[in-house]
């Protein structure tokens, strides 16, 4: 197992090989997301805070996930043009994966163990679950998929350089 989230491969949406090492001292909020979910609408919300704060040092990145109702069954590239199109998303996006099971990967893995659910739960229980990671992977905290992005706002600026 990599030692960290910043050394598990992943791939972006358009097919490159990556890690998320480009991220070690970044705030990251990390969300699984669906094209097709009730809250799909929170793109727009993760779209304002990656605006709002970006150069304050948080990056949002996207994880499309197939495994809650098949609530994001295109390809990549249909994804990508999905959230540019009808939420002007310009933070990363990464390659569909999958969050629980015996295919998980890996970064899931570690996040679900850094920040376990309610009582314990390893599991993810929906599309748009959140794991807000300090930098340096110093803690992780978990957010519902019922969260709001901007209820997050408070965690995420006690994360901030200068805060």
């Amino acid at each position: 197992m990599p030692a960290s989230i910043y050394d598990i491969p992943c791939n972006t949406i358009t097919g490159e090989e990556t890690t998320l090492e480009q991220y070690r001292d970044k705030v990251v909020l990390i969300v699984n997301t669906a094209s097709k979910c009730g809250f799909t609408p929170q793109y727009k919300g993760l779209e304002a805070l990656h605006q709002k704060y970006s150069d304050q040092g948080l990056v949002v990145l996207g994880f499309p996930c197939n495994q809650f109702k098949q609530q994001e069954p295109g390809g990549d590239e249909e994804i990508a043009s999905f959230c540019e199109l009808n939420f002007g998303v310009t933070f990363p996006l990464f390659a569909k994966l999958d969050v629980n099971g015996s295919s998980t990967h890996p970064l899931y893995e570690q996040l679900k163990s850094a920040a376990p659910g309610l009582l314990g739960s390893k599991r993810v229980k929906w599309n748009f679950t959140k794991f807000l990671v300090a930098p340096g992977g110093a803690s992780v905290e978990r957010f519902s998929p019922a969260t709001n992005p901007s209820q997050m706002e408070r965690a995420i600026k006690k994360l901030l350089p200068g805060n």
